[in-house]
């Protein structure tokens, strides 16, 4: 059975930047199974499959898929994917609720001429976990753990360990040690590595890398998730507070993220990440008939 699909470039607002994510449009019939090789077959960091919501208040559900495995969340897909659907025609611009595994979020679609951005909005306290060593990160990313300056775990659905270095130069020389990773971390309840530079302080601008070998991810050029677990935890300790994220400029494809949160007396009340998706290609896939039920 043919799929039509869109592919967008998120967090950059002209393609061939950003993160690539697939959207199937209408993936009704598509099993579990047909999701993931589906992304598999696509291999970008995620791809997403919209269906009809099981929550009549939300306007869509959205299942989003890495290589590897399905996650409950992410912020690249949310985005891109609610820019798909405006773009396709599906939603105006304006507020939509997407169902997702953790449960409807809010997003806000703009359109400024032909270009497209979204702002997705949870209200969600950062989860946290005690982290792993210093010197454990530091074997991992093959850096020395006088390079990092701070250290910790938290998630808002995916989970992440934060590792803070001392310049974007030391950002840029990490190295991930697969086998390292293996022994260190890959048992950690956040074993996917964040690495960034500069200060979490409101109008602060970051410079990061991620690298989710768990979800089959070697790097990722944007991560939307990790940025909105990042903006929580430092509203968390300074309050409210704007970020600007810039990733994936190692990789080639530069990724722009907003990122800002409400916080009060160590309370989170709000977090928001946003940023602009390119539209690059549109086509339909062949999916054999093992992965589709009838619809």
């Amino acid at each position: 059975m043919r799929y039509d699909y869109m592919i967008l470039d998120v967090f950059s607002d002209t393609p061939f930047g950003g993160n690539q994510l697939a959207v199937l449009t209408d993936a009704r019939g598509l099993t579990r199974d047909g999701m993931q090789a589906v992304a598999r077959e696509f291999n970008f960091a995620e791809s997403t499959f919209v269906l009809p919501p099981d929550d009549p208040a939300c306007a869509r559900k959205v299942r989003i898929f890495t290589p590897a495995v399905e996650l409950p969340f992410a912020g690249h897909p949310t985005v891109g994917t609610a820019c798909a659907l405006a773009m396709s025609g599906q939603f105006a611009p304006g507020e939509i609720l997407l169902e997702e595994g953790v449960g409807p979020i809010p997003v806000t679609i703009a359109k400024d001429g032909e270009k497209y951005s979204a702002r997705l909005r949870l209200t969600r306290e950062p989860q946290h976990f005690d982290p792993p060593s210093a010197e454990d990160m530091a074997a991992i990313l093959t850096l020395n753990a006088s390079d990092i300056t701070d250290l910790f775990s938290a998630s808002v659905g995916v989970n992440f360990t934060y590792v803070q270095l001392r310049s974007r130069e030391a950002v840029d020389q990490a190295q991930l040690d697969l086998d390292a990773w293996r022994r260190r971390l890959a048992n950690h309840p956040a074993s996917q590595i964040y690495v960034f530079a500069g200060e979490l302080a409101d109008g602060a601008a970051l410079y990061s890398r991620m690298f989710g070998p768990g979800f089959g991810i070697a790097e990722d050029p944007a991560t939307g998730a990790a940025a909105a677990a990042i903006v929580g935890v430092a509203a968390s300790r300074v309050g409210s507070l704007n970020l600007s994220i810039e990733q994936g400029v190692r990789m080639g494809r530069a990724s722009f993220i907003s990122a800002s949160a409400v916080g009060e007396a160590g309370k989170v009340r709000s977090i928001e990440v946003g940023g602009s998706s390119a539209f690059v290609a549109q086509g339909s896939i062949e999916v054999p008939d093992r992965f589709v039920d009838s619809v």
